[in-house]
């Protein structure tokens, strides 16, 4: 152990702290900023506060995030002869004065690899 480490108390006393109703809603980033603001207590680091709440199991995220979503396989289609499968492109390219753009479609044919159109 590094003679820097937080001693079971340390650790017990951040956990009761994070454990009051008024600190039950907020981060651990923001309970050690309003101890020190409203107490002017210091118990440890933010990251000691994230680190001992991890080794309990008590970090959750708690945001408005939804779940992961799972992506669709992407569609694959397979050639084995020409004009069966075609793919197509759109870019903008630059015209001879500013502001003014040509829009390019090109279509092209998966087996060969030749343009269509």
């Amino acid at each position: 152990m590094p003679r820097n480490a937080l001693t079971a108390a340390e650790q017990q006393g951040i956990l009761d702290v994070c454990h009051r109703p008024s600190f039950a809603n907020l981060p651990p980033d923001q309970i050690a900023v309003r101890l020190l603001d409203d107490e002017l207590r210091y118990l440890a680091s933010v990251s000691s506060f994230y680190r001992v709440l991890r080794r309990h199991g008590e970090v959750v995220h708690r945001g408005r995030a939804r779940k992961p979503k799972r992506a669709a396989v992407p569609t694959t289609y397979r050639a084995i002869a020409p004009n069966q499968v075609w793919s197509w492109d759109c870019t903008w390219l630059p015209g001879p004065a500013r502001g003014t753009y040509y829009y390019l479609v090109m279509i092209v044919d998966i087996y060969s690899r030749k343009f269509v159109g």
